[in-house]
């Protein structure tokens, strides 16, 4: 699948469908509805990031399949793949695409607040641990924050 997987600009009117994949990848992992509400938030998608550029989408055949954001510092916001497309390269592509977006705004580094069930991708994308820091989402949590090094050029 990972050939035939393109990264494009998310478009106007993908915001509801977007936030809906990004629930459904969480919600793989197990989540009771209890969290899965209180991340409803920080999992949205919203018009204004697509109308800035900062939403990527992966896509084959015009079916989407996973989703990233990039913050205006360069910081990965979101990267969610369906969970019918997990080990097929989707995350690769979409981790490559935000790169080098974050690069394109400037950034040096790329500040990752990951899910636990992400970690091992991240490290796998050459993102090095840094530290435990508060989740975003959810009061009391904690999650692996790390960091990839934007002056690399490819994820090894």
């Amino acid at each position: 699948m990972a050939s035939d997987v393109t990264v494009r600009g998310a478009r106007a009117g993908e915001a509801a469908a977007l936030t809906a994949l990004a629930v459904r990848s969480k919600a793989h992992w197990g989540y009771d509805d209890a969290f899965m509400r209180s991340s409803q938030a920080s999992l949205t998608v919203g018009d204004a990031d697509i109308a800035a550029g900062r939403v990527l989408v992966a896509e084959r055949d015009h079916l989407v399949f996973g989703l990233a954001r990039v913050e205006p510092d360069g910081e990965l916001g979101l990267l969610f793949v369906d969970p019918l497309a997990l080990n097929r390269g989707v995350g690769r592509a979409l981790f490559d695409a935000a790169a080098a977006l974050a690069r394109r705004l400037g950034a040096r580094r790329m500040a990752i607040l990951a899910d636990p069930n992400a970690a091992l991708f991240y490290e796998r994308m050459g993102a090095r641990f840094v530290s435990h820091a508060p989740s975003d989402a959810i009061p009391g949590r904690t999650l692996p924050l790390y960091e990839y090094d934007l002056t690399q050029k490819e994820t090894p």
